[in-house]
């Protein structure tokens, strides 16, 4: 029941869902009844027969011991990875009540299992130091590279005009136009290889008639849209990192180039968006001995789970690179060292006065930035009128719960974790209020997700 001498918990297990609907279904699958044959080895293999609808149960193993994360089969139609049946059968593994015994393999998950080993195999001695290959031509790429520093250019200047059309024409046109317009204009921005500006046009195409305040709402975005296109065109006067910044989010490629750092990194969150051609996961760590706050992006096409899935309240040894950019958090998940084992280490709390200082203070090194992630210590979840807040217990200040945080689940999670007690949590802190993912009771050392 253990890996690496580490016990495997339920949120462990379902941390690993790639959606809601997928930890739902697994969770009604991780009892014994439509179970059979089912075992585990001691080299870190689960596997079990689940019956469904068809006349032949469904083939389910998982290889739990690779330092990479666990790897899935299943012989059920579902895109989804890990389907419900592995996730199911995870949980009846972690469950410890005799379930899954120790055993022999049977035939067809040993041939999975020892065709995936040796590939693995072969993939390390492939990587192994050797002859270095033919390089790509540099002076091509710099071709390429000038080619389409001159479209976005040419696309950057397009949008300086249609933004300077619409407020000479009124902001209450916009309403009148439709969506025609700012999907052309989108699909100029695509043209143009900017794919960065197309996704903010789109943003502000969904912003005419939705409420009172849209008009100063689509204005504050098109200001932040006119000064990333004013930040392009003049890029070559701004300071390293801001002109970094500004790359990233004309939505140029960037390779995670920094130094590499090893640490132990406590996993505090992993929530997925969507739209109709891309699902987003978001996955914050905690550096517990460095102390630096890390964001991991994976993509999955639309209808199809991101590949990195991380296991909230654990830590992972492991090397992160950052990516360029001024005050930016992202980075890129290297070598892993060992499985994702519990640790004591919580990163260090604030006052809500301090977290919308820190949030302004982030704005000076990239203006389009939507949020910071921010540890407030000893809150307690207020209701505020229609909304919620989170107050210090220790002072008069307040941060009002985002707008998008009111209707998930995890808010009423975190206004029951806390009782009117102080708690502290983990989120993003930005200018639509604090958006809670992860909570810890005062005393505790279990991280609680709220995603």
């Amino acid at each position: 029941m253990t890996q690496q001498g580490v016990r495997w918990t339920a949120d462990r297990v379902l941390a690993l869902a790639p959606d809601t609907a997928s930890r739902e279904a697994g969770g009604r699958l991780g009892a014994a009844g439509p179970w059979s044959g089912a075992g585990r080895s001691d080299e870190g293999a689960v596997w079990g027969l689940c019956g469904g609808s068809g006349s032949e149960p469904y083939r389910t193993v998982v290889d739990v011991a690779d330092p990479s994360g666990p790897a899935y089969r299943c012989s059920c139609p579902s895109r989804r990875s890990p389907c419900k049946h592995a996730l199911g059968l995870l949980l009846l593994w972690a469950g410890g009540d005799g379930a899954v015994p120790r055993a022999e393999a049977p035939e067809w998950a040993e041939r999975w299992l020892a065709g995936r080993r040796g590939s693995a195999e072969r993939g390390r001695t492939a990587d192994s130091p050797g002859p270095p290959s033919g390089s790509a031509d540099p002076e091509a790429a710099r071709r390429r590279a000038e080619r389409r520093a001159e479209r976005v250019t040419a696309g950057a200047a397009e949008l300086e005009q249609r933004l300077a059309d619409l407020l000479r024409g009124g902001l209450a046109a916009a309403e009148r136009s439709g969506d025609g317009l700012w999907e052309e204009t989108a699909a100029r921005m695509v043209d143009a290889q900017a794919p960065g500006l197309a996704a903010r046009v789109r943003e502000l195409g969904a912003l005419p008639g939705t409420g009172p305040d849209w008009p100063v709402r689509l204005l504050e975005e098109c200001a932040l849209l006119h000064l990333l296109g004013r930040g392009w065109l003049h890029r070559e006067r701004l300071p390293e990192g801001l002109a970094a910044t500004v790359r990233s989010r004309i939505g140029l490629p960037a390779s995670a180039d920094g130094p590499p750092v090893r640490d132990r990194w406590l996993v505090l969150a992993q929530y997925d968006t969507a739209d109709a051609r891309l699902t987003t996961r978001r996955i914050w760590l905690y550096g517990t001995d460095s102390r630096r706050t890390a964001l991991l992006l994976s993509y999955g096409a639309a209808g199809r789970a991101p590949e990195i899935a991380l296991p909230v309240g654990l830590a992972l040894d492991a090397e992160l690179s950052a990516y360029p950019g001024a005050g930016q958090p992202r980075a890129a998940l290297g070598e892993r060292f060992a499985p994702p084992a519990p640790t004591a280490a919580r990163p260090p709390g604030t006052t809500t006065a301090r977290a919308v200082a820190r949030y302004g203070e982030a704005l000076c090194d990239d203006p389009w930035l939507d949020s910071v992630p921010v540890t407030l210590d000893r809150v307690v979840p207020v209701p505020d009128g229609d909304g919620w807040q989170l107050a210090d217990a220790d002072g008069d200040t307040a941060l009002p719960v985002a707008p998008t945080a009111r209707s998930r689940p995890g808010l009423w999670r975190l206004v029951a974790l806390s009782g009117g007690a102080p708690v502290t949590v983990f989120g993003e802190c930005g200018h639509r209020g604090f958006a809670p993912l992860a909570a810890w009771p005062e005393g505790a050392d279990e991280v609680v997700s709220l995603c």
